[in-house]
């Protein structure tokens, strides 16, 4: 949904559910069918491509799943319970503290990769 460029320069910009929150939601309530990815588009007022890469998102966490065009919620209730309650705390936590401040996190961040990230070819030389 678009906002005025005021709104955009003052910061205050809608604040509700993410997307992939209102297709897991929509889905969910819905979970005796299966939709097209621009049925669920429609169904929730957002861009098509924007409720396509969130589908992606939600079938790599396995909350998904899809048959040809269709897409429909995991048979898996505990993973679906589980992935709520895990957001439910972060979003908690974010309300507590203030969420992670990019600046900050950017200015404490070391300045060399994690030695994860270092492509070792498995030998300690």
């Amino acid at each position: 949904m678009p906002v005025s460029i005021d709104d955009f320069e003052s910061g205050d910009l809608p604040q509700g559910p993410s997307v992939p929150e209102q297709v897991l939601t929509y889905l969910y309530t819905h979970r005796d069918h299966a939709f097209t990815r621009s049925e669920i588009a429609a169904a929730i007022d957002e861009n098509p491509n924007t409720v396509g890469t969130a589908l992606s998102r939600l079938k790599g966490r396995e909350l998904v799943r899809h048959k040809g065009e269709y897409w429909t919620t995991t048979r898996d209730e505990e993973r679906l319970a589980a992935a709520y309650d895990l957001h439910r705390v972060s979003q908690r936590l974010d309300e507590r503290d203030g969420g992670i401040d990019e600046n900050e996190w950017a200015e404490t961040a070391p300045d060399t990769p994690h030695p994860s990230e270092m492509g070792h070819s498995g030998s300690d030389s």
